[in-house]
């Protein structure tokens, strides 16, 4: 990996994401999801608000990398939490 010259919490982002997906195909299996209407304005499987979810923590980095002077544990943090929130109530 050391090509890439990725950083810890690079690694941990991309691997954190790798688990989730492994997760989610999990409990799919286990508990076919059914479609339910949140605070989102359509209504969304799991694996839609994983997908959203997924694609608001890259924005989050993007952000964080391009815009502020924050290092990349607080994007990390900041997209656990609105993954939480969007999962639970989305």
């Amino acid at each position: 990996m050391e090509w890439m010259v990725w950083t810890t919490s690079t690694a941990i982002f991309f691997a954190t994401i790798a688990a989730l997906l492994l997760g989610m195909t999990a409990w799919e299996i286990a508990s076919p999801t059914v479609e339910r209407k949140g605070f989102l304005p359509i209504a969304t499987t799991r694996g839609d608000r994983l997908f959203i979810g997924l694609v608001c923590a890259a924005y989050i980095h993007l952000v964080v990398v391009g815009f502020t002077p924050f290092n990349l544990w607080l994007a990390l943090a900041v997209s656990i939490l609105w993954l939480v929130i969007l999962m639970r109530w989305g």
